[in-house]
């Protein structure tokens, strides 16, 4: 007798109506169901018919309602979908089309189309870019992606490349211009040829940024002439190849290769200082005292010089540390070199004194065959030849940045704000736990952090060095002074690779203009924009690489004898992050291969701290011997587990 009663429909509207409702995220699960993660750190179960209108990652409002003592979400308004453009690989199942895109965690293929205007054929496992165009929640269909372009073919050895170059919206290859339309606009340069400048860099570099000449000066003094290239003078301001170099903002730097900037024909030859080639040059004179100190006079001016010599980072440092079969093949060579170290240690003791010296840290670099496979993953410690180039460019930047800010209206500074003030109370109990002296009152200093900082290097782990890091702000991009926490320096303006930086660049250009006493304007906002996402978006391409060729290189070593020095640098509610000392790779150590009884384990994710019956067993910083047990190669992960309980060293 309920049948089609109006006043029942009425009811059930309004209970559906009041009903409670909740935002949050989907987390799907491996099973048919998912809950929804609210923002107020709640979480609602989402039945398996539910769960076919979203998916992993939606961000969503649900109707709450109650069954059997438990409540349960209905999906009702798609606020954000997880995927809008997204890379995916082709599943095909009866001649119908699938994608499955390739993101973590997710394990749902989606039905897909292709455009009346693609001309590609597609086959199992070939790389594309799809959109989603239908989704339940806003459109009342089922899901449906579509085909917008295609990557590369499944067998592709290049795919990590090109994909990770997809993915982030980055090119693929130089900017392509003719040599023949490049041309010095810069026609008074002093003459410096005669000097004896060298380039000190890896063995493969092509796009040459500096060149450094030193000389004696006075008593115990030295006079440093640090020669920079300058494609300025050969690009014009918003000119088309200006506006190219301004959306790349920086060359790309991946394993294996780089996208440069620039146009080869200047990145690699006519910008680049080339050894016994006349090159185009800006030039800075600077006056270091037998204190290490820089002194206030300062030049600046254009020239032409020619790199004598391109010296290989490892020999050099062979040669000064009295190692190795290399020599210098006169004796002007050699003198350049000795005195490049004195000044190179008086500059790093008055940095470690008044500023902040990095720590050294390896770097790592994959060898690969034509075929795009890894050969060798090589360890390149940070050497005395590193430092000398290192040093040099501090300089010159450190003079630049003097020059810029006392003689012009704006800049491109490189900028550190030091401690978040958001974690001030965190931070302080930190300190203070680790008997830390600091002042309180001024912790947002740079003569306070660098005390910190200092204090911080001296200790005998990185523990604290490491969890420090969750406290500090984020490097960005000022055209007004501003300090540089991490150098330890008031303002920080780079002006060393403008081959490879727009900002440096632009740096150059506001040099010219002081030089010229001519105006210049200002970048707009969406300049320094532009720059500080490319930066992080190549940063974000070269670790995708970075894995993907590790997980191919180590795919044959789980469940082999061969062990790894694993360095713990994050820990979660899930397990250990670390990397393996032997070649760079990232692994992670899930809590259940750490100890089998989950009761007696507690992970202090904050802390950054594991414990085994009460006990502190792991900690960021502490190493421990490890083997692989799998690489999951659909995610580039690398799983690995330690050797024993006794082998943390």
């Amino acid at each position: 007798m309920f049948q089609n009663n109006p006043l029942l429909a009425q009811l059930k509207q309004q209970l559906h109506d009041n009903a409670p409702r909740v935002e949050g995220s989907v987390r799907a699960t491996d099973k048919t169901y998912g809950f929804l993660e609210s923002d107020d750190q709640k979480s609602y179960f989402i039945p398996p018919p539910q769960m076919k209108k979203v998916m992993h990652g939606d961000r969503i409002t649900a109707r709450v309602q109650q069954e059997n003592n438990r409540e349960l979400v209905e999906p009702e308004t798609l606020i954000e979908p997880f995927l809008s453009c997204f890379v995916g690989r082709i599943q095909k199942n009866d001649k119908r089309l699938f994608i499955l895109p390739d993101i973590p965690g997710f394990k749902n293929t989606l039905p897909c189309k292709i455009p009346s205007n693609f001309s590609q054929q597609l086959e199992d496992g070939d790389w594309v870019i799809a959109e989603l165009r239908h989704h339940p929640l806003r459109d009342k269909q089922a899901f449906l992606a579509e085909i917008t372009k295609f990557i590369t073919k499944a067998d592709d050895h290049f795919a990590p490349w090109w994909v990770t170059l997809d993915r982030n919206k980055l090119e693929r290859h130089a900017p392509q211009y003719e040599s023949s339309e490049f041309i010095d606009n810069i026609k008074e340069r002093q003459d410096l040829t005669d000097h004896f400048f060298i380039t000190i860099d890896s063995a493969t570099t092509e796009d040459m940024d500096d060149a450094i000449y030193v000389e004696p000066y006075g008593d115990n003094a030295y006079q440093l002439m640090i020669a920079i290239a300058d494609p300025t003078a050969y690009i014009t301001e918003n000119s088309p190849l200006d506006k190219i170099a301004q959306q790349r903002a920086f060359t790309n730097y991946l394993p294996g290769f780089d996208i440069p900037m620039l146009p080869r024909i200047l990145a690699d030859n006519l910008c680049s200082l080339r050894p016994n080639e006349k090159r185009a040059a800006l030039v800075c004179r600077a006056i270091i005292n037998a204190d290490g100190s820089l002194s206030d006079n300062i030049e600046f001016f254009s020239a032409l010089i020619v790199s004598k010599a391109k010296l290989v980072y490892n020999n050099v440092s062979d040669w000064l540390e009295k190692t190795g079969t290399w020599q210098p093949d006169s004796e002007i060579l050699a003198n350049q070199l000795t005195l490049l170290h004195k000044i190179t240690e008086l500059r790093l003791q008055w940095r470690h004194q008044h500023a902040l010296v990095f720590k050294d840290r390896p770097d790592y670099q994959f060898e690969l065959n034509a075929s795009g496979d890894v050969v060798a993953i090589h360890i390149e410690p940070r050497r005395i030849a590193n430092r000398l180039i290192e040093e040099a460019m501090i300089m010159a930047n450190i003079c630049a940045t003097k020059y810029i800010s006392a003689q012009s209206e704006f800049g491109i500074f490189n900028t550190h704000a030091g401690f978040d003030p958001q974690k001030t109370d965190a931070l302080i109990a930190l300190l203070r736990k680790h008997n830390i002296e600091f002042d309180a009152e001024t912790l947002f200093t740079l003569p306070t952090f660098c005390k910190i900082r200092r204090q911080i290097d001296q200790l005998s782990t990185d523990y604290l060095d490491i969890r420090i890091r969750k406290y500090l702000s984020y490097v960005d991009i000022s055209i007004t002074p501003q300090p540089h926490f991490g150098l330890g320096l008031p303002a920080y303006a780079t002006w060393t690779s403008p081959i490879r930086k727009y900002g440096d660049m632009i740096n150059h250009r506001v040099i010219k203009s002081i030089i010229n006493q001519t105006k210049s304007t200002p970048p707009a906002v969406e300049i320094i924009q532009q720059m500080n996402e490319r930066r992080r978006t190549n940063r974000i391409a070269e670790r995708e690489v970075s894995d993907w060729l590790y997980s191919r290189y180590l795919s044959d070593q789980p469940n082999k004898d061969m062990t790894y020095t694993a360095v713990i640098f994050d820990i979660s509610r899930g397990g250990i992050r670390a990397k393996l000392r032997e070649n760079g790779a990232t692994v992670f150590i899930p809590l259940a291969f750490i100890h089998p009884v989950k009761e007696e384990l507690l992970c202090n994710a904050e802390n950054g701290q594991i414990s085994i019956k009460g006990d502190i067993a792991y900690q960021l910083g502490d190493s421990l011997m490890v083997t692989l047990a799998e690489i999951r190669k659909e995610t580039r992960s690398i799983i690995a587990r330690p050797v024993s309980d006794q082998d943390k060293l």
